[in-house]
């Protein structure tokens, strides 16, 4: 359980063609886009970046559970999901925040909300960096930013940044697999939770994995160190900006555990954070209602300021 509720009870799912997510293809600059969207075009908008190794549809649940107030833009980046591979794309965190930039503008979007999960939590970051007033509020669900609170599932990677060898590079390959997104995807949460993960996670992004990605996936987890540099950077975005956070977060991540989470606090003090115990890297999974009726109280709260 969260260590607070949210208030009232407009968590409940609301079944209506208004609120369908829409499936949807753009060419972008060459770059041939698929997207998921929902909601009214002139309502306040919910921008969704998606983590490793997943795509949109992470968001799939959620974005209905929303739709009736807010609008929810979900774009698969370039490389992933059903977007396609071009081999001209910058394939790092700029490339990607390059990426969102110009989908915004597309679809004429000003000012938006940003939900920042995995390594869409740094990217999106990026994006807000370059024009701050244009974020309404974050949502953080399980996006590291701070080195010292890097939990046990990076031994592999630190391994590679501390002697950048062929063996090292081969371990981190190799976790590029279907059994690696497996591992990905459950991580370390207790078999009760284990068993409400489906397996069309790993399977339908394995499946969806060629050649080509899964060179992109191993230069993108190579990469990480020197998105390292980063962190301080993105913590002084946060510290200037200080706009409206909430944190949902699972602590059962071997990656991202609970003191990631609150590290947060050291430059978001106002920051509401609420800790689903038993909960891993992937909340709307297996906690989707709490976390549902936590974003409508907080998104509410926000739009009602502005």
């Amino acid at each position: 359980m969260p260590a607070s509720r949210a208030r009232g009870s407009s968590a409940r799912r609301i079944e209506s063609a208004e609120t369908a997510v829409r499936h949807r293809r753009m060419t972008l600059d060459g770059l041939e886009i698929f997207y998921r969207e929902a909601g009214p075009k002139d309502a306040p908008v919910v921008l969704l970046p998606h983590g490793y190794p997943c795509s949109s549809y992470e968001f799939r649940q959620y974005m209905p559970r929303l739709a009736d107030r807010w609008r929810l833009l979900a774009p698969d980046f370039p490389g992933a999901g059903y977007s396609g591979t071009p081999e001209d794309f910058d394939y790092g965190f700029d490339g990607y925040a390059d990426f969102l930039e110009r989908f915004l503008a597309r679809l004429r979007i000003r000012r938006f909300a940003l939900y920042l999960h995995d390594f869409g939590s740094q990217i999106g970051l990026r994006l807000a960096m370059r024009r701050p007033e244009r974020i309404a509020a974050l949502i953080v669900q399980n996006g590291d930013i701070y080195e010292d609170q890097l939990g046990p599932k990076y031994k592999a990677i630190q391994a590679y940044w501390r002697a950048p060898t062929a063996a090292n590079k081969k371990v981190i390959a190799e976790a590029i697999s279907e059994e690696g997104y497996k591992d990905e995807f459950l991580n370390d949460v207790g078999k009760d939770v284990a068993e409400r993960m489906p397996e069309d996670l790993w399977r339908l992004h394995w499946a969806l994995t060629t050649p080509a990605r899964r060179r992109i996936n191993l230069r993108v987890i190579l990469g990480l160190k020197e998105n390292l540099d980063w962190f301080p950077r993105y913590q002084a975005y946060l510290r200037e900006h200080r706009p409206p956070t909430l944190i949902v977060w699972g602590p059962r991540d071997g990656y991202m555990p609970a003191g990631a989470a609150r590290a947060y606090l050291r430059d978001l003090p106002n920051a509401e954070l609420h800790l689903f115990e038993d909960g891993g890297h992937w909340l709307l999974e297996t906690h989707l209602e709490p976390v549902v009726a936590l974003s409508r109280d907080f998104l509410g709260r926000v739009w009602e300021r502005l």
